[in-house]
């Protein structure tokens, strides 16, 4: 699933408008719906981290729905990645 496709989701399973959490992320409602569309890219860290508060989901889960590592795991990627291909067999 995309990222957008995540985000809307959540969204509407919280019974939120669009207009709703753009508000509270302080993001306009026609950039917050090209996300959903996925005619954007995911955000900057910063914006999934408060979509994520807003929608109430864990930061790991919206992280992983973007692709991307949390910001507190990104400057230990070898690690993480070493730490995956051990425990992912």
């Amino acid at each position: 699933m995309s990222f957008g496709a995540f985000i809307r989701e959540r969204r509407l399973a919280r019974g939120l408008t669009l207009l709703d959490v753009a508000a509270e992320v302080e993001l306009s409602v026609p950039y917050l719906s090209r996300i959903e569309r996925d005619r954007e890219n995911p955000p900057r860290d910063e914006l999934i981290q408060r979509i994520a508060e807003v929608l109430d989901i864990p930061s790991d889960e919206a992280f992983a729905a973007a692709r991307r590592l949390p910001p507190d795991l990104q400057g230990r990627a070898t690690e993480v990645v070493a730490f995956y291909r051990r425990f992912a067999r």
